[in-house]
Order: C-alpha cells, then sequence, then structure tokens
C-alpha cells in the first residue's frame, strides 16, 4: 500500500492576497489546481490512498477534491485546529498510517518519482528520507576572508552552492511514535532530534524540475 500525506493547512500568506479567500492548494495553474497536479501524480505512480492535513480554508479543499475518486486515488482528511507545524499533525494522527509512507508539502510541483522515493526508503530502511535538490544562491557583493584585520582571500560575486530539502520526506511510524500527540513539531525539530540521537537519515538526492 502506498500512502501520501499532503499537508495543506498553512495560510499561503506569500500568495496574498490570492490566498486571502482561496488556500494555496487549490490556486489555478492553467486549468487545474495545485492539489488536483498532485493527486493525479500520486495516482499515476500507484498510490491507493492520500491524507490532506488542512486548516486555513480547509472546507474550500474539501469542497472541491472530495473523496478523491475523480482522480483515482482515496482521500481522507485531519484538521488542524491549531498550527502543527510540518511533522505534528501527522503525529497526531498516526495510528491511521502504514509503517512507511510519502509526507509531502501540499505546494510542492515537480516531475520527482513519489514512488521512488517511497520504495527506497522502504528496501533501504531509514529513520527518514529527505528528497534533496542543488540551489546555487549568487552573492552581489565581493566576498573578502579575513583573518584579524588582514584581508588574506578575495572572491568577486561568487555563487554559494546547497543542498536543499524538496519538501518530500519519506518516514517510517516508528520514527515519530516518541512525540507527543498534539504538540507542534516542525521539519527542522525532527530532523535535529535524529541527528542528536544518531538516527539515520537518507537523501534521495533529484535534479529535474522541482518549484
Amino acid at each position: 500500500m502506498r500512502h501520501a500525506i499532503l499537508l495543506a493547512g498553512g495560510k499561503g500568506t506569500r500568495l496574498r492576497p490570492y490566498t486571502t479567500s482561496l488556500p494555496k492548494p487549490l490556486v489555478p495553474l492553467g486549468e487545474r489546481s495545485i492539489v488536483e497536479i498532485v493527486l493525479r501524480q500520486l495516482a499515476a505512480r500507484g498510490f491507493d490512498g492520500a491524507t490532506l492535513a488542512i486548516g486555513h480554508l480547509g472546507h474550500l479543499i474539501q469542497a472541491v477534491v472530495g473523496d478523491g475518486s475523480q482522480w483515482g486515488i482515496a482521500v481522507d482528511y485531519v484538521t488542524e485546529d491549531e498550527p502543527l507545524g510540518t511533522m505534528g499533525p501527522v503525529v497526531t494522527n498516526l495510528d491511521h498510517f502504514p509503517d512507511h509512507f510519502l509526507v509531502l508539502n501540499g505546494d510542492v510541483l515537480t516531475d520527482l518519482d513519489y514512488a521512488a522515493v517511497l520504495e527506497r526508503h522502504i528496501q533501504r530502511a531509514p529513520a527518514m528520507t529527505i528528497a534533496t535538490y542543488r540551489r546555487e544562491v549568487p552573492i552581489d557583493f565581493g566576498v573578502l576572508e579575513t583573518d584579524g584585520d588582514r584581508v588574506v582571500a578575495f572572491r568577486e560575486k561568487p555563487a554559494l552552492d546547497y543542498t536543499v530539502s524538496m519538501g518530500v520526506y519519506g518516514i517510517t511510524r516508528s520514527t515519530l511514535a516518541g512525540f507527543v500527540a498534539g504538540q507542534p513539531l516542525g521539519f527542522d525539530d525532527l530532523v535535529l532530534h535524529l541527528l542528536e540521537t544518531g538516527a539515520r537519515i537518507d537523501a534521495y538526492p533529484f535534479d529535474g524540475y522541482w518549484l
């Protein structure tokens, strides 16, 4: 069974004023909304079901998506009365999910193979798998390296290269079993906790389309 959890409870503040009356997952891209695109992708990759974690204007998402049958995937819902962060709503409803599942931000647009991420997570059995992307960040200044008050090196407008999270995660249910239901838990909190405890985190590098 392949199951995904879409985090669709945010207020979409970066897209205001569009998200004042419309939740971000329902923002249209051409003739389809973001959530429809993602659910269609999941169904095409063999996912049987998806849980939508909703909050801000969640009733509109439910009205549009329904039970997901129109796109060939069974959809159910969990509601955040208060913001719980990225992983908080997952912890609160952990008993409803299979042993291994995918968690994705509700505004991710990518041609990443979601099934491949989940299957590799299951095969390698880390505590968590994070889909990753290389981002180059240009610096618009000449950068100096100093030793005290002495300049020892100089680079003109360098570009910094980072590995960033795509907002797509493979999760094993036991990884979240020790956290308290109903309490906020962010992605950053979970990753730092796993690193501190020596748990294994895998990266799933990707270089295709990601927005």
